[in-house]
């Protein structure tokens, strides 16, 4: 194979530190690398050799220092940090941002719950009524109102910390097809001043009186892109734009040529290798979602550490499957810190940026100002001339 490909590979939330505006965030002291190294479940030799412990403030932090095992100059990879310009640390904005797209406002978010004259238009259109409109954890929220939901009918409506618009029902009371028409109207409400980033499907299970779980038919509903994307220059420019996990929902469909959703980190990773055995020149676009979803809100710091250590041990048949013109890039789109109790949400943090590939020359690109230059860096390597924000980095 001659083409030329990148495999862009996002950790979801995993941030390596603070920034310095992370108290206007209610962040203080968080770091999700520095908590998830103190785990006995964290070994990341892999990620170690293409530079990860090399990165700005991460090679003098002590707890990452003591599971070193290797000099610097030994590193393999080009090897980053990246400072967030976007004002929020949400996955749209953070995806957004690495293609390009810097946002200068925040997407609204509800800490009191959704306004009246948005529920009423909601509840006009579905013709069901709404319980909760609160931030609530999605598992709480059904355990609490599932049984008056499957009573009266009336759907679960909730938010988080995030710019998010979420509709929980009973797969028996409102069939799965019935709850993404609602979550479509929802959107189509939830525009301008209200335009949340995304609207969330969250279908359960579960019988009346006992414990209620979700299905894995969740589905999210995005804002469009307010802007030029650098997955729209590569599709317009004739390149393939392959989406894997959530990355199709993130952009609302544009700019992607093809996508595949997957239910966590391992099909996630298996769909990656399949790709690389195909015959493509563009973009293979990744999330890994499991580190945020399943740990980094939970707050489980073993369990996040021993992801990390699984896609480790993946790197290097995802390296031994990489073409003469391949470039592999591995970053993140905000932070989780599994150990900061002050709350559940995400983390305001710089995020990493580790390049590899035959072309790649080793070396440390010190602190970026933005997710952009990913982008940039995408586009160039294509010879595309850029219309988004960033500065390309040299490989």
């Amino acid at each position: 194979m001659g083409n030329k490909r990148v495999f862009l590979i996002v950790l979801d939330s995993f941030g390596i530190g603070e920034m310095a505006d992370a108290p206007q965030y209610g962040d203080e002291n968080v770091n999700t690398l520095r908590s998830v190294a103190a785990s006995s479940c964290f070994h990341v030799p892999n990620l170690e050799r293409l530079g990860l412990f090399c990165i700005d403030t991460v090679a003098q932090d002590p707890v990452v220092r003591r599971r070193a095992s290797m000099p610097a100059a030994e590193a393999i990879g080009r090897y980053g940090r990246l400072a967030e310009r976007s004002c929020g640390k949400d996955t749209t904005i953070g995806h957004w941002e690495i293609a390009g797209l810097v946002s200068p406002q925040p997407l609204p978010t509800y800490p009191q719950g959704f306004p009246p004259q948005v529920l009423a238009e909601f509840e006009s259109r579905t013709g069901r009524g709404v319980l909760c409109n609160l931030p609530y954890s999605g598992t709480r929220v059904i355990q609490e109102y599932g049984d008056a939901h499957m009573r009266t009918g009336d759907l679960i409506v909730y938010t988080s910390a995030d710019s998010v618009f979420q509709i929980a029902a009973h797969e028996e009371i409102v069939p799965v097809e019935k709850l993404y028409e609602y979550c479509r109207a929802a959107r189509e409400i939830l525009r301008g001043e209200h335009g949340v980033g995304r609207v969330i499907a969250r279908p359960f299970v579960g019988p009346a009186g006992g414990q209620f779980v979700r299905t894995p038919r969740r589905h999210d509903f995005s804002l469009e892109p307010p802007g030029v994307t650098m997955l729209d220059q590569l599709s317009k420019a004739g390149k393939s734009v392959i989406a894997v996990g959530k990355i199709q929902d993130i952009f609302a469909g544009r700019g992607i040529t093809e996508h595949v959703y997957t239910g966590g980190n391992e099909e996630g990773i298996r769909r990656t290798l399949e790709y690389m055995e195909q015959d493509f020149e563009g973009l293979c676009f990744v999330n890994l979602v499991d580190y945020d979803m399943l740990y980094g809100h939970r707050r489980d710091v073993d369990g996040y550490a021993g992801a990390l250590t699984a896609f480790d041990q993946y790197l290097p048949e995802i390296m031994g499957k990489m073409g003469p013109e391949d470039l592999l890039m591995i970053t993140a789109d905000h932070g989780c810190d599994p150990a900061y109790t002050k709350s559940t949400d995400h983390t305001r943090e710089y995020v990493p940026l580790l390049m590899y590939g035959k072309n790649v020359r080793p070396g440390n690109l010190g602190t970026r100002e933005t997710f952009a230059d990913i982008g940039a860096t995408v586009l160039h390597y294509f010879g595309i001339r850029q219309e988004i924000a960033g500065e390309p980095l040299t490989l």
